[in-house]
């Protein structure tokens, strides 16, 4: 590259919000039990953001980002910001505004939470936005204009980040009791005011620059909904007490989209070149390039951890210098997705931490393109061999290939992913042979993992007790889950999980290929955080993962105990994946390693195994073209996991927290016996979707929300069964959870499944008329 742009400026879109220990989570947590303060909760946060903006400026961000930091979700905090909070919560929010907002992200004993979903194609959750055609918008800018403010008392130049206007009502849902066929795109008109008066305030405040998140854009839009874009920004740009705009997309190519913001009146647009940077750059070539206008180059891949290729990112930047008036450098979206720093890692082989870049060397990355991009590739030469020799590491590396995989892999036949019997005949052979009630009730899995359970966690990995202590503290716990799912009335068991640390992380310390982490934890929602591994090579299991805690627990039941594994496309969507190979490839070389643990479950003497895929629907492709390739290797993944067990053997699923209504027949072709799905939040609108489809298999929707710590009674979870029951007929109907139960603790666990049981019982009665 020998073109470069004195004025190239290196900067990023959000940070993690945590703390290097988590200590926006503990603070939070301690909040809730009543430990800590409000005032001391608001002192840890100001400190964390302060210490972030501080530690972005030292590694040379020109700009750093406001308004991304959240108590628990931003989208959340963009309800509050235009005055929508949903009726039922506005009593709470004006009594006390931290305990309102999180009665809206958690629910109380009275008052039900907003729903909750994914994040585009994220495993990260947004609390969904509740409108009707009576929704009134006022402006509340104070969160926003309090942290820019924060940021500019330290010398550093701010840009406060807002969810963009039109992105938001599209991630919204119409309210309980409006009208069917309400869109709450028809309330831009009214929202738009709102959006101007916040960005009036920040000007006023000292913005200079306002980034507008807009990545919904890069879904598939229709006329109307892109004609909407355009008056969103024809208006907000018409004003001249604004600051300029900033209009960000990211998780993909803008498509038809980009046209339409090309023209708007804004002075910026930051877009994606990472996933589908060849669009993204084709399109932008298509249109004439943004003359007169500030590109924000997201260059460096904000979701995944590996290192970038600088010598590739500075090529595309270099491109695109004849492309716009200004060319800025950044990560391709917040780097809210990624864990904080590699340096925590010390037990991680030298050899593949060098391949690895998280938050912290991600913005080493961008400050290193933004000064090539600024002063030519001679000033940077030191980073770019450094780079060069970390890539060729990783490609000559034995670890990221095993020829006995591979060949195993490329054997796969098409019956390989086919059970032997249709689901007719299986399902009478799994009648006959596990004898279950009508609307069989059981839970999803995990049961709560508890202070002593984790401690004794700790206590082995620092070897202040032995494994033989450690495994009869979990044959205690199991003892203790199954005698407590006996005594409830539940019909099918399961024995907890307590030996797990998390659904992936458990099986990827199990299996070669992947790679555990000690700190490299990421925001699922609100307070919870995961640690996703990192898929570093091929895949296969070296001995059996589960089957000796799922045995022990049949021998102390005869009710049938679930076996419980985590599907593939799961394990790699909550993984960070290798970016080297096809996903399709990586997903049988998992397939392949839990069909040898279906198998050994089922040769146990475990009659249901159950293989969560609940990321089947987030994993989705954002647009439409490209989902049906998609579908085929993901289904074809869990059939494949699932298709050498007898007929007569149960073969469950369970998916959450996403919307479901589009991947109906993709469900059917994942050939499952059983699924069970969230629908408590959502009143049941799943089940109504398998019916609409004409789904011919069992299922469970769930009538208990695990993510608030409310406890249904036993009469709502009924209401909710008997709304199910108008879209599932009884002999194809279960009682669950819409969950597992692993975040919460045992007194609300106890009363919401007694309630379960009960609700289960009294509806069952009812069928018989008794």
């Amino acid at each position: 590259m020998t073109r470069t742009s004195a004025a190239a400026h290196a900067t990023v879109y959000g940070y993690p919000r945590q703390g290097p220990n988590r200590e926006l989570k503990k603070a939070i947590e301690g909040y809730w039990r009543g430990r800590v303060d409000a005032d001391a909760l608001h002192s840890t946060a100001g400190e964390l953001r302060r210490a972030t903006w501080r530690q972005l400026a030292a590694a040379g961000l020109d700009e750093v980002p406001t308004g991304d930091f959240s108590h628990y979700d931003h989208v959340l905090d963009t309800t509050v910001m235009v005055g929508a909070v949903p009726e039922r919560h506005r009593d709470a929010v004006a009594a006390d505004a931290l305990d309102g907002y999180f009665a809206m992200a958690r629910g109380t004993q009275d008052v039900a939470p907003l729903e909750m979903t994914k994040w585009f194609d994220t495993n990260y959750h947004y609390l969904v936005p509740e409108l009707g055609p009576d929704t009134e918008f006022t402006a509340d800018s104070g969160k926003q204009v309090a942290e820019l403010r924060e940021a500019l008392a330290l010398g550093l130049t701010a840009r406060p980040v807002l969810v963009g206007p039109v992105t938001y009502l599209l991630l919204a849902k119409p309210a309980p009791g409006v009208p069917a066929g309400f869109e709450p795109l028809t309330l831009l008109d009214r929202l738009l005011p709102v959006y101007a008066e916040v960005l009036a305030d920040l000007r006023a405040a000292g913005a200079e620059w306002v980034q507008l998140d807009e990545p919904a854009l890069v879904q598939d839009r229709t006329p109307a909904e892109l004609n909407a874009v355009a008056r969103a920004y024809r208006e907000l740009g018409a004003r001249t007490d604004r600051p300029k705009l900033l209009v960000a997309s990211y998780f993909g190519h803008l498509g038809e989209a980009l046209p339409v913001l090309a023209k708007a009146p804004v002075e910026g647009l930051a877009l994606d070149f990472t996933e589908a940077g060849a669009a993204t750059l084709d399109g932008l070539a298509a249109v004439g390039g943004l003359p007169g206008k500030r590109l924000v180059a997201g260059v460096v891949n904000g979701r995944n951890i590996w290192v970038n290729d600088l010598s590739r990112s500075l090529s595309t930047l270099g491109t695109l210098l004849g492309l716009a008036d200004r060319v800025d450098v950044s990560a391709s979206c917040s780097l809210l997705h990624v864990p904080l720093d590699t340096a925590a890692e010390r037990d991680v082989e030298p050899q593949i931490l060098r391949w690895l870049a998280f938050a912290r060397q991600k913005l080493a990355e961008t400050v290193t393109l933004a000064r090539g991009l600024a002063r030519g590739t001679g000033a940077v030469t030191a980073e770019l061999a450094a780079n060069r020799a970390d890539l060729a590491s990783r490609v000559n590396s034995p670890i990221t290939g095993d020829p006995a995989v591979r060949a195993r892999t490329a054997a796969v036949t098409e019956a390989d992913a086919r059970r032997s019997q249709p689901y007719a005949e299986r399902s009478a052979a799994q009648r006959a042979h596990l004898r279950l009630p009508p609307l069989p009730t059981t839970t999803i899995g995990s049961f709560p993992q508890t202070g002593e359970l984790r401690t004794a966690r700790a206590d082995l990995r620092a070897g202040r007790i032995g494994t033989e202590d450690y495994e009869e503290r979990i044959r205690a716990e199991i003892r203790e889950v199954v005698a407590f799912q006996e005594k409830t009335g539940l019909d099918v068991l399961v024995h907890g999980e307590p030996e797990r640390n998390d659904m992936v992380q458990y099986f990827a310390e199990r299996l070669t290929g992947y790679l555990a982490t000690q700190h490299g934890w990421v925001q699922s929602y609100g307070t919870r955080y995961v640690r996703p591994p990192v898929l570093a090579g091929d895949i296969s299991r070296p001995e059996p993962m589960t089957t000796r805690w799922t045995a022990y627990a049949q021998s102390l039941t005869d009710r049938p105990v679930k076996g419980m594994l985590t599907g593939p496309v799961t394990m790699l969507a909550w993984s960070f994946v290798r970016d080297d190979q096809p996903l399709a490839d990586t997903a049988r070389q998992v397939a392949l390693a839990l069909r040898d643990e279906v198998n050994d479950l089922e040769a146990a003497g475990t009659s249901v195994v159950q293989v969560d895929e609940p990321a089947l629907r987030e994993t989705l492709p954002l647009r439409e073209a490209d989902r049906a390739a998609y579908l085929a290797w993901a289904t074809e993944a869990f059939r494949l996991s699932t298709g050498g067990v007898r007929p007569d053997t149960q073969i469950h699923t369970h998916m959450c927290y996403a919307e479901f209504g589009d991947i109906v027949r993709a469900i059917d072709d994942l050939d499952a016996d059983v699924i069970s799905l969230e629908a408590a939040r959502s009143h049941m609108q799943v089940a109504r979707e398998l019916a609409a489809s004409g789904y011919p298999r069992e299922a469970g929707p769930g009538v208990y929300d695990i993510h608030s710590p409310r406890v249904p009674s036993a009469e709502e979870a009924a209401e909710l069964l008997r709304t199910g029951l108008r879209a599932i007929p009884a002999e194809r109907l279960w009682v669950n959870p819409d969950c597992g139960l692993k975040t919460r603790g045992w007194p609300e666990i106890r009363a919401s499944l007694e309630n379960l049981v009960a609700a289960a019982h009294a509806v069952r009665g009812e069928l018989s008329g008794s």
